[in-house]
This record gives C-alpha cells, sequence and structure tokens, in this order.
C-alpha cells in the first residue's frame, strides 16, 4: 500500500471493510475497548487496561480472518488503522457510515 495521507489509506481502509458484518465486529470491538479503558479510569484497574487491546483487536481480526476473507489492515499500517478504526466507529455510531461508503465508491479506490 502506497497511501501518502491518511485520506488516501482511509479509502484503502473502507475497501477491506466492504461487509457489514466485518464493519459490526469492528465496531463492537471497539466499544467494548473503550469500555476497558472507562472501567480502567473508574476503578483504577490495570486489569481493564490490558483487556482493552485484545477485546478491541480481537473481533475486528476475527472479521477480517473469517467474514471478509483478507488481513486485517492494521498490520499494515498500525497507527493509521486505528485511527481509521475510531473513525469508523464515530461515523457508525453517527449513522453516518453508509453514505460514507458511497461517497467513496466514486471515486477510484488504491
Amino acid at each position: 500500500m502506497n497511501c501518502r495521507s491518511l485520506e488516501e489509506y482511509w479509502a484503502f481502509y473502507v475497501s477491506q471493510h466492504s461487509k457489514p458484518s466485518t464493519r459490526r465486529w469492528h465496531f463492537g470491538g471497539t466499544l467494548a475497548a473503550l469500555l476497558c479503558l472507562l472501567l480502567a479510569a473508574l476503578r483504577g484497574s490495570w486489569r481493564f487496561l490490558l483487556l482493552a487491546p485484545l477485546l478491541g483487536y480481537g473481533p475486528g481480526w476475527y472479521s477480517h480472518f473469517f467474514v471478509e476473507g483478507n488481513p486485517p489492515a492494521a498490520f499494515d499500517r498500525p497507527l493509521w488503522s486505528f485511527l481509521c478504526d475510531l473513525k469508523m466507529f464515530a461515523l457508525m455510531l453517527a449513522g453516518r457510515m453508509d453514505r460514507e461508503i458511497k461517497r467513496l465508491g466514486k471515486r477510484p479506490l488504491l
């Protein structure tokens, strides 16, 4: 992947999450990780911090291997992948992810 910007990478990232169930697995994982971080802050327990990456990445990776049939984007660009995952989570939470997919479908994906 020769993306030169996060916006270019976002178009690739969305193409790698083409199935709604893949996006739902990611949403659930991100939500679980965020809840772990919240619990860690509220309870002052480092155990929740250890669970956050496992619960955050586990469902997403499962969806890539068994639903989408492609490798997780995090293997190529971990930071950009993480930022795109948060963006996808926010767009799904706001009910705007389908609109974003349509927007990106009208331009060539890398």
